[in-house]
């Protein structure tokens, strides 16, 4: 056994010095309020970025009809554009039509 355990008695009604709770030490939470918070360490995209990244990911999957196809496209660096389509598309809405325009270009 333990030394945590207790010694066995006969009455079991009597209380032993370990089963006596500590007085809390720490404040009592507000309610409501969220023990676990996100904290995002990465750069949240603005509302507009956000949607030229829905546009450009939708015209690479509609033109190229292939999942693995669009992504390649999406995510490999373009010696023609200059950096990452995603990339350039995210960051300006020219960046999305030179985008768009090299898929356009491209064969299937």
């Amino acid at each position: 056994m333990t030394a945590a355990l207790s010694p066995a008695s006969d009455d079991m009604d009597t209380p032993v010095a370990n089963d006596v709770a500590a007085p809390a030490t720490e404040p009592a939470a507000r309610p409501g309020a969220m023990k676990f918070r996100r904290k995002y360490t990465t750069v949240r995209l603005t509302p507009e970025q956000a949607t030229r990244q829905g546009q450009v990911a939708t015209g690479a999957f509609r033109h190229f009809g292939d999942r693995d196809a669009a992504m390649a496209f999406l995510n490999d660096h373009d010696e023609a554009l200059g950096g990452r389509p995603l990339d350039l598309a995210i960051a300006s809405a020219e960046g999305l039509a030179l985008v768009e325009a090299a898929m356009a270009q491209r064969k299937v």
